[in-house]
């Protein structure tokens, strides 16, 4: 590992200053063998200046989410590393594919009592150029706030934090273990990336500049690229295209027929269809006591007999949905729910 950080630094000072240390982490790789994550977040100069500021090295795509994942009214900056003389490929389902050596950065973080952002912690994803795998790897911060470390176990992290109505709440924040992480990212037995999908960043001209920058290869007309629905915009979608957004984003990444949860029969990606997959008078499979008495995941027309909602209404282990991600209700994300279940016809 010493080696490794002190040939990138070498090679950084003696003249590579163009290059990103991330791009030197890549060369590095053929000659030194398997990947391995490094012990700081600073060492990878993604950001310059201060790490904590988060101001995008060059090859560094900040980006944004029309319907982001919930947790803990975290505050999340999400950026995309792209290796030198490569490019994301547009595909004509919709697919982003990155190349071998990307990055994809996520940085959690939350408001305090005062509104000052603090750090919490940085996860990674590292597509390997010798697997062309998908690796994880999280980044716990330090209380000064100057630099994240390799977290592999998890931590339970005690903070009092200000929610979207600048409400304080206080809850213990679970970092998750690089397990929890393959559990959520696994997709047909292979880690995949969850929240950059053209979709779902479809959001303004960000995947324009991309292409016209050179980032992006492939990308077709405005009208011909899909979009997932802002959940929470509310003149320009309707009800249950905020709804299914909104399950699509916290929930199918494991409720769909190639994730963790397919032996529930339970999916709930934004394009289905099929009204008992939805949960439409559906029994559960396997809920369990944290289904709460009730008999199916939807009862149209009726949230309070509903164990969807029941369970995103809840905190308690077994019963909360989702499982991982969160520790807090996210009270705007269960009236949405609640809202639509009861808008539903009822049969």
């Amino acid at each position: 590992m010493k080696k490794r950080q002190h040939l990138i630094m070498l090679m950084l000072v003696v003249g590579m200053a163009a290059i990103t240390c991330v791009q030197a982490c890549q060369q590095q790789v053929s000659q030194l063998g398997p990947f391995e994550f490094l012990d700081k977040l600073s060492s990878y100069g993604f950001f310059v200046g201060e790490t904590k500021n988060l101001q995008p090295a060059a090859r560094v795509l900040h980006y944004t989410l029309n319907t982001p994942l919930f947790t803990d009214y975290a505050l999340k900056d999400r950026f995309i590393v792209v290796p030198a003389n490569k490019e994301m490929q547009y595909k004509d389902s919709g697919v982003l594919d990155f190349p071998d050596s990307t990055f994809i950065i996520k940085n959690f973080a939350y408001r305090n009592e005062a509104g000052a952002k603090v750090m919490i912690e940085t996860r990674l994803l590292f597509k390997d150029p010798q697997s062309h795998e998908w690796k994880v790897m999280n980044y716990i911060w330090d209380d000064k706030q100057s630099d994240a470390t390799k977290l592999i176990v998890g931590k339970k992290v005690p903070i009092k934090f200000l929610d979207d109505d600048n409400q304080l709440q206080q809850t213990v924040y679970q970092v998750p273990n690089t397990n929890d992480c393959k559990r959520c990212h696994i997709n047909n037995s292979d880690i995949q990336p969850i929240g950059p999908k053209v979709r779902n960043m479809h959001i303004g001209d960000q995947l324009r500049k991309w292409a016209t920058a050179g980032y992006l290869k492939g990308l077709p007309a405005e009208e011909q690229i899909p979009t997932l629905p802002n959940w929470q915009d509310s003149a320009k979608y309707t009800l249950a295209e905020r709804a299914r957004a909104y399950l699509d984003v916290n929930c199918a990444h494991c409720h769909t027929q190639t994730g963790d949860a397919f032996n529930t029969g339970l999916f709930l990606e934004y394009d289905q269809h099929d009204k008992n997959k939805l949960g439409f008078m559906k029994n559960p499979v396997s809920a369990g006591a944290g289904a709460g008495g009730m008999d199916f995941d939807i009862v149209p027309g009726h949230a309070h007999q509903s164990i969807l909602a029941y369970r995103m209404n809840s905190v308690e282990p077994g019963t909360a949905m989702p499982e991982l991600a969160r520790t807090v209700i996210h009270k705007e994300g269960v009236q949405l729910i609640v809202e639509w279940i009861n808008s539903l016809p009822k049969q």
